[in-house]
């Protein structure tokens, strides 16, 4: 009844969303189950190099892109504790930089550029790519791990290929984008709210 009351003629309905929200109801239990000690040892990974005075350096693609904002303001403002602010960066929020590294160096490079820029020993470098393929930020990766900062990936199942260029990686347990996406989203506030915690009377 719910469904036709809310079908306007435009094939929109109550029925597929909760198709969709059934999904992703399933993909976070299997979060749950499977991937907490990943994301506790990805939590830990950040919570030591913040402390020991280094810093977090994100970057993505589109809605990654906006995940490596997110995480970066949560670290910078806070979370829920009103901690001290933290050193993060988001690579992806310069325009200047990502046109002129674009334009003359191709945009495969530019996380990379970024990377070799801002990257010493003991910073960790995050690279988020539902797919696991975006090449910028596989050669981002790459060379943070060059220049000896350590490596955390967030990926789906599909973007495994991607670990060998992680210290850690977590892949969200579904292969579809979106439900990827919602993935990221609660495990970065899973993994914030432990750095706050830890870190919140160091």
């Amino acid at each position: 009844m719910v469904d036709a009351l809310w079908d306007l003629g435009f094939g929109i309905s109550a029925k597929s969303m909760r198709a969709s929200a059934a999904e992703s109801l399933a993909a976070h239990r299997v979060l749950i189950r499977e991937s907490l000690p990943v994301l506790c040892r990805i939590a830990e990974t950040l919570a030591a190099a913040i402390h020991g005075g280094n810093k977090v350096l994100l970057f993505g693609n589109g809605g990654s892109a906006a995940d490596a904002q997110h995480v970066a303001g949560e670290l910078v403002g806070r979370f829920a504790l009103g901690s001290r602010p933290w050193p993060a960066v988001a690579l992806t929020t310069d325009t200047s930089i990502l046109t002129a590294v674009g334009n003359d160096y191709g945009f495969a490079e530019v996380f990379a550029r970024q990377v070799k820029a801002l990257a010493r020993p003991g910073d960790v470098a995050v690279g988020i790519s539902t797919s696991g393929r975006s090449p910028n930020v596989i050669r981002g990766l790459k060379a943070a791990k060059t220049l000896g900062a350590t490596t955390i990936g967030f990926t789906g199942a599909d973007g495994r290929k991607m670990g060998k260029y992680c210290d850690t990686l977590f892949a969200a347990p579904s292969e579809k984008t979106p439900r990827i996406q919602e993935l990221h989203l609660l495990a970065w506030h899973l993994v914030c709210q432990e750095v706050e915690r830890a870190l919140h009377n160091a």
